[in-house]
């Protein structure tokens, strides 16, 4: 036997040694699938066309995603942090027009849901308050099956093609070598990878916004993100891209805040969606579409079929056909929150795909990864996976089987079971896929049309107000302020010039660093062998739309404070009249009052009643609150202004732009904190006016007023 055999007695274990020590590394070394085989192209899926399906065939496709969806157990690989509950929706307008669905026929019908809530990048035990985009799926149980519309709270996403998720997420996730940072995007694998994907950048700026901090579950939007299909009784097709509009507007937090809420209660928005259905303040989403007619298809200055990118509605509005309302919390969370298992396939006829390849992939991969999680191919008889509708067909056995199947025959078709059971005709609810024509080569490649990366991205920063530009400047200067590799820094801040020059210089000078003169030209790294660097750079567009109202949270409902969480801070000697006065107009517009003090227990008022205190200073903290009122009372003020922790609460609460409001002597305290002093100066305490949202009047009306506006930005430094 030769001497350099790789099986040699002598020299074999050594040398497979060192070619698996060599593949592991990847130095120098060609990519390959698991079984050797040298890869031309890691960018596309193979498809029928430029712009079509995904095909079966593709292996390289199946193996890469097969082995991703395998890769955790039992937890999910991302989403793995959820909050869930059960509720209906009602339609209010048909859509009968453009699709069969029976459950958007008849206004007036209730479908039951169970929604989950999640972030993405998290291990099942990391905070709810990381910088992450949210999972938003519903699942519909409605007569013809269960359909399941899987979104987020952002409407587009990193990547174009599903094939690079395992790269994405691989990207994001804790670094291997030592498993950190847990639940966070800001570390150099993630940033290196999104350097060398001008196809993020327009994701980018929706995660660095405050949209991926959001204040409550309650309060973000959700998409489907994906352009899917409607079909109607006459086999016409209209695109549809699918929207969930929050009651209570669109609202978030502050990164310091976050951070912060981060420590002192890492459940805060399970807790948050827990609670407002245990006391009956039901969350609501109003449920709306866009459509767009087949012939439509080309003539927007993107690609429908491109998931970095959103239709703006002002180009097509958003019509409302209805209300989700969530009206009861789980009952076991393993049961039902934790084995809940959504994917993009379970539709119901009058619901069908696009060509969009991220969707594409994803069709294949929810169920791939279900059988890994959830232990075999019988997930769907976990109850709450199970359909309302009956379920009829020849699959048998397998693991954790549920259902005892009777009779001689398990195939179709039989003459033994009489043929049962049946297929079913279009006519009578019978799946049917659109008629979609197909006339293309088989090619891994992507549309010329994919290619416009940083004009929709624009669009969305100049959307935004000065204050959210200014969060989504010092998001990105965090971030990239953690890398430890410069070139990343480099290339990122050079993207950004191609998106706004003067957010990149922003960026710029808060890292320290210059802007680069001319940015690194992007795609060169990520391109099929064979293929021309000069056709795969990003093509360049100027969007005709230079502003999108609905992008920014600035134009959301500001017109109520139901659910808000008000702090009223109070020591002995508090006066009662004041204390009780505003809680009873804060509760009833509908907002949660909490009496906070020095210690638990019972608190002697100036008339010697007794006021129970909710929290004490050393478990409650601003950020867990959405504003802040300070009752009249001498003793009680004087208290106070000796207790630095109450101190602390007012001036973290002005830091973060909440509400403010004091009463008599409360006003007193507040002028002798540093919040007090920036917002009032020193002979304002007398007067009945309102400064950024902090009053001294005392007067619940304008409080609550005051409230709804959720934050008063005006107070930040803007750059």
């Amino acid at each position: 036997m030769a001497k350099d055999n790789l099986y040699t007695k002598d020299s074999g274990n050594a040398k497979i040694q060192d070619l698996a020590k060599n593949t592991e590394q990847g130095d120098g070394q060609f990519l390959t699938t698991n079984h050797g085989l040298r890869i031309n192209d890691d960018q596309n899926s193979l498809k029928a066309g430029e712009r079509g399906a995904t095909l079966l065939e593709d292996f390289q496709l199946r193996e890469k995603i097969t082995h991703f969806d395998h890769e955790r157990i039992p937890e999910r690989i991302v989403h793995a942090r959820g909050s869930a509950a059960h509720g209906y929706f009602e339609l209010h307008e048909s859509l009968s027009k453009y699709t069969k669905a029976k459950f958007l026929q008849t206004p007036g019908v209730r479908t039951p849901v169970f929604v989950r809530f999640s972030t993405v990048a998290g291990s099942r035990g990391s905070t709810d308050l990381a910088r992450d985009v949210r999972g938003f799926s519903v699942k519909f149980y409605t007569e013809e099956g269960n359909y399941d519309l899987v979104g987020n709270n952002m409407p587009v996403f990193f990547i174009q093609d599903a094939v690079k998720f395992p790269d994405l997420v691989h990207a994001v996730k804790p670094e291997p070598h030592h498993e950190m940072p847990q639940a966070g995007s800001a570390h150099d694998t993630f940033w290196d990878f999104i350097s060398l994907m001008p196809e993020s950048m327009h994701m980018i700026m929706w995660a660095m916004s405050d949209r991926a901090i959001p204040r409550s579950l309650r309060m973000m939007e959700g998409f489907g993100v994906h352009t899917f299909r409607l079909v109607n009784e006459n086999n016409e097709s209209v695109f549809v891209k699918f929207h969930w509009k929050p009651v209570l507007g669109v609202h978030s937090v502050v990164w310091d805040e976050a951070q912060k809420i981060s420590g002192k209660d890492s459940d805060f928005h399970r807790r948050d969606l827990w609670e407002a259905i245990e006391s009956g303040n039901f969350p609501e989403w109003n449920f709306g579409v866009q459509i767009v007619a087949e012939k439509d298809e080309h003539k927007f200055e993107f690609d429908l079929l491109d998931p970095t990118k959103l239709i703006p509605e002002e180009l097509v509005p958003v019509q409302i056909i209805g209300k989700m309302t969530l009206n009861r919390n789980p009952d076991n969370f393993f049961a039902e929150t934790e084995q809940v298992a959504f994917h993009p396939g379970h539709i119901v006829s009058g619901i069908d795909f696009s060509n969009d390849p991220l969707l594409q992939g994803r069709l294949f991969s929810y169920t791939d990864t279900q059988l890994s999680r959830l232990g075999g191919p019988n997930f769907h008889e976990i109850p709450i996976n199970r359909p309302i509708a009956p379920v009829h067909n020849n699959q048998r056995d397998g693991h954790m089987r549920q259902t005892i199947n009777e009779g001689q025959s398990s195939y179709h078709p039989n003459t033994i079971g009489n043929g049962c059971p049946f297929q079913a005709k279009a006519s009578e609810g019978g799946f049917v896929s659109y008629n979609e024509r197909i006339d293309a080569r088989k090619v891994r490649a992507r549309s010329q049309s994919f290619f416009d990366h940083f004009s929709q991205a624009t669009l969305f920063y100049n959307s935004q107000s000065a204050f959210e530009k200014n969060h989504i400047v010092n998001a990105l200067r965090f971030e990239l302020g953690k890398l430890e590799t410069e070139a990343i820094r480099v290339r990122i801040v050079g993207m950004l010039t191609q998106i706004d020059p003067t957010l990149a210089a922003k960026v710029a000078k808060g890292l320290g660093m210059e802007v680069p003169k001319s940015p690194e030209k992007p795609m060169n790294l990520s391109i099929p062998a064979d293929g021309d660097p000069k056709d795969f750079q990003p093509t360049s567009v100027v969007s005709s739309l230079k502003q999108s109202k609905a992008l920014s949270m600035a134009n959301t409902v500001k017109d109520n404070i139901k659910t808000r969480q008000i702090a009223i801070l109070v020591a002995d000697g508090v006066d009662e009249a004041s204390l009780t006065a505003m809680k009873q107009a804060l509760e009833a517009a509908g907002a949660k009052a909490k009496i906070i003090a020095p210690h638990l227990g019972q608190i002697n008022s100036a008339n010697g009643k007794q006021v129970k205190a909710d929290q004490s200073f050393l478990t409650a903290a601003s950020v867990l609150f959405d504003a802040v009122y300070v009752p009249d009372g001498q003793q009680s003020a004087n208290a106070l202004q000796a207790e630095p922790d109450a101190i602390n609460f007012i001036n973290e609460a002005f830091k973060h732009c909440k509400a403010i409001a004091a009463d008599g002597a409360g006003a007193k305290f507040l002028n002798a904190t540093d919040a007090g002093m920036k917002a009032l100066g020193k002979n304002d305490v007398d007067k009945s006016k309102s400064t950024s949202g902090v009053l001294v009047d005392g007067s619940p009306k304008s409080f609550i007023a005051a409230i709804a506006q959720h934050r008063f930005w005006e107070r930040e430094k803007q750059d």
